[in-house]
């Protein structure tokens, strides 16, 4: 049987707050991304394919968004629901996000040292380091709680706790 890794959010706020807040945040932050993605003029780019058209790659984040809406979604209905099957999608993605947004981070970061542009180097390493500490906090704020809830399921959620020696 698992632990969780936290038993609260924040020190003051319940796994389950700290679960659904990052749920919503997720939310909120996916919608500001795509009206952003069709309304700001930006060269989009891809690591691996560069070829591609930019509304082909527009279409390609949106959609990524739009999965990442659904299942914050899912994992919001889990958490209420004290579901762990439905919060398993999240925290599985999350931990692949969390590994993509640091190497995101380091890459472009990189690329500005290489291009000669220190100050935006730095400030996209020390901003995108913060970010990533940020966004791994709140998945082991969800890990923690899915850990909960998990092992409620598993011995029946008003069984007593199992006898150890």
């Amino acid at each position: 049987m698992a632990q969780p890794m936290v038993n609260s959010c924040c020190r003051c706020f319940s796994l389950r707050s700290g679960s659904i807040a990052s749920g919503i945040l997720g939310i909120i932050l996916s919608i500001i991304s795509i009206i952003l993605i069709f309304t700001v003029r930006i060269d989009f780019k891809t690591i691996l394919m560069d070829w591609l058209p930019q509304n082909v790659v527009k279409i390609i984040y949106a959609l990524n968004l739009v999965m990442t809406i659904l299942i914050s979604l899912l994992m919001i209905m889990g958490v209420v629901k004290k579901n762990h099957y439905f919060m398993m999608p999240w925290v599985v993605l999350g931990l692949m996000l969390a590994i993509g947004l640091l190497i995101s981070v380091i890459y472009n970061a990189v690329v500005y040292y290489i291009d000669g542009f220190v100050l935006g180097g730095t400030l996209w390493l020390v901003v995108g380091l913060l970010t990533v500490v940020i966004y791994v906090y709140m998945w082991i704020v969800v890990y923690s709680f899915f850990v909960t809830v998990k092992n409620e399921n598993d011995r029946g959620r008003y069984s007593k706790q199992p006898y150890r020696r």
